[in-house]
């Protein structure tokens, strides 16, 4: 079982949605993910996890791995509805990860709507199994 992503830059902001597993055989995938982010967009990234039916522990390295290699760049990162049997525990050296309870909630804290900004400026990308209904002016 492995994830699916949907990532959109807005004005000064990425959301990084996941759905799926976040498992051991997905961590790679998500690593990829996080990369496709850094060479795309700019400011602050919320990963949606409200599609995530769960993680294991591999998968929540690869969210602090993604902590770490996002700051570096000068991106942070941010959780949005993590799962619900879930807890993120970074190590002491991981950079703080905010996490709120739902997408819109993340967007309130930036001052973002969904919709908001030129439809010219927006951009999309996904994985060939996200489901074109799930594209979300999220």
């Amino acid at each position: 079982m492995t994830i699916e992503w949907h990532y959109t830059v807005e004005e000064n902001l990425g959301v990084l949605s996941v759905a799926g597993y976040l498992g051991p055989e997905a961590a790679h995938r998500f690593t990829g993910a996080v990369g496709w982010v850094l060479a795309r967009g700019t400011g602050p990234v919320i990963v949606d996890l409200s599609e995530l039916r769960n993680w294991s522990s591999e998968g929540q390295l690869a969210l602090v791995d993604a902590a770490r290699r996002l700051t570096a760049a000068g991106r942070p990162l941010e959780l949005a509805a993590i799962p619900a049997d879930g807890s993120l525990v970074p190590p002491g050296d991981c950079p703080p990860i905010p996490v709120h309870a739902d997408l819109t909630a993340a967007r309130t804290a930036h001052g973002a709507r969904p919709g908001q900004g030129d439809e010219a400026e927006r951009r999309n990308w996904r994985t060939t199994g996200w489901p074109a209904a799930q594209d979300h002016d999220a």
